[in-house]
């Protein structure tokens, strides 16, 4: 597919791939807000024998190309089972980057329109990765504040694109910084009386026991997916995915900034995930681990914990929402924290409708909302 000089591809050899997950990069060499994915998992997201989504995705990366350079990358994606789930033909829009140039960024939703026509969709809706561990949800405000690890930067153009193209908003997200000044009188009484009320008790083990905590993230991702699945767009985490994500990313959090709250049986009713910022040292590592990325982002980790935190999301059990229940790991992560050192929270996206999540920041003093997201759609 073309536009007089400007000409889209799909992503079919390893060169391109490399092109592909190195543009994001490239474009905001010199953005001191973007934080920069690492330019191996980028790939790795297209690679079926690194991504378990592929079980239920299908997947095609695009790149725009100009004179030979690349201008501009979209990945055309298919979540069967999300698509099943709410009952529609989409084809989902990610990984999306363009120069300020709208032949371009038409030229690139074109190619996933086709992508996605050919295979019987009928809607084109995005920013969305496989699942919702992949960033989501295009930056409509808060241009001028440094992201997360888990979230996506754009510049400004991008949903001024969105809007000139046709695209209409489906869903929209805020992201909050919530200083970390203990935890709240009142969130703390609360606390205690929900453990007592419904005979529930916090787990504790030791920062080096890395199988015991692999068994309760798996825990945590099943109840993830029992508690976002009315959320907009929610695609479950399948069992391959949650046995890949507790081998790999657990030995990288500190265990204090995990709360998992049980029942008198041990069954997981309500936790939470959180990990210090990384935001700058994936700065500094400027999508690379080598030769000195591994070292700034395991420093942040490990050693000289940044002062910010970020909050990666909380789980409660169905039919424990509404009773206070989730309280509980907003406190105990609030305290733990705090004894951490930690100054600042970052919520990362929460759903505008998600009134349920929203409704705890109350309880906390001076809580900013710093960032706006949207997702966008069009009937193609």
């Amino acid at each position: 597919m073309s536009d007089e000089n400007i000409s889209v591809v799909p992503v079919v050899t390893a060169r391109q791939l490399r092109r592909f997950a190195r543009f994001n990069v490239q474009l905001y060499r010199n953005n001191p807000y973007s934080v920069p994915d690492l330019i191996k998992d980028t790939g790795n997201s297209f690679k079926p024998s690194r991504n378990a989504a592929f079980e239920f995705c299908d997947a095609q990366p695009f790149i725009a190309l100009k004179r030979g350079k690349v201008v501009g990358r979209v990945a055309a994606i298919i979540n069967h089972k999300a698509n099943e789930v709410w009952k529609v033909k989409t084809v989902r829009f990610g990984w999306i980057d363009f120069i300020d140039d709208l032949r371009v960024s038409t030229a690139l939703l074109d190619a996933v329109s086709a992508w996605g026509k050919e295979r019987g969709m009928d809607r084109l809706e995005g920013p969305f990765g496989f699942t919702d561990f992949d960033p989501e949800g295009m930056l409509t405000e808060g241009f001028d504040r440094i992201g997360t690890m888990a979230t996506i930067y754009n510049y400004p153009y991008y949903p001024e694109h969105m809007e000139r193209m046709g695209l209409q908003i489906s869903a929209k997200w805020v992201e909050r910084h919530v200083p970390n000044y203990g935890v709240p009188e009142k969130i703390g009484r609360l606390t205690q009386v929900v453990l007592d009320r419904y005979n529930l008790h916090v787990a504790r083990f030791e920062r080096s026991k890395n199988a015991e905590a692999r068994i309760y993230a798996r825990k945590l991702f099943h109840l993830v997916n029992e508690s976002f699945a009315p959320l907009y767009g929610y695609s479950a985490f399948s069992d391959k995915q949650i046995e890949d994500f507790s081998r790999r990313y657990v030995p990288l959090l500190d265990k204090r900034l995990a709360v998992f709250v049980l029942d008198k049986d041990d069954n997981m009713v309500a936790g939470t995930l959180a990990m210090f910022s990384i935001a700058r040292a994936l700065q500094k590592a400027r999508g690379r681990l080598f030769p000195l990325g591994w070292w700034y982002i395991l420093k942040a980790l490990k050693w000289k914990h940044p002062s910010t935190l970020e909050m990666l999301f909380v789980a409660v059990k169905p039919e424990y929402q509404n009773k206070g229940v989730s309280a509980v790991p907003f406190a105990l992560l609030t305290q733990s924290s705090f004894d951490l050192g930690i100054k600042m929270g970052e919520s990362n996206p929460e759903l505008e409708t998600n009134t349920k999540v929203q409704s705890h920041w109350a309880y906390f003093k001076d809580v900013e909302i710093v960032r706006h997201r949207a997702v966008y759609y069009k009937t193609i």
